[in-house]
């Protein structure tokens, strides 16, 4: 998966639609093996991005779970620490 794709599950306030859409973009420049189309290809390209991101709002507003919602500054002070851990920065 690529990396700049985060969990957008269960956070408390819900994923932003520009959250969303930011992951169906890495999501379709991935599976494109491209990070900008061509010109032939780009109402195709950006047709994907919005199907996709329309999808994944459908998808987690439909998810269920018992968990309590995760908190963005915690989950991301847990993300430096691992960072740090890994790359000692």
């Amino acid at each position: 998966m690529c990396r700049n794709i985060r969990p957008l599950n269960n956070f408390e306030p819900p994923a932003t639609s520009d959250e969303v859409t930011a992951a169906a973009l890495q999501y379709v420049r991935k599976v494109a093996g491209t990070t900008k189309p061509s010109q032939a290809n780009e109402e195709v390209f950006y047709a994907a991005v919005k199907e996709i991101a329309h999808i994944t709002e459908h998808l987690l507003q439909d998810l269920v779970t018992t968990a309590p919602p995760k908190n963005r500054e915690v989950e991301a002070a847990k993300a430096r620490a691992r960072a740090q851990l890994r790359y000692g920065t």
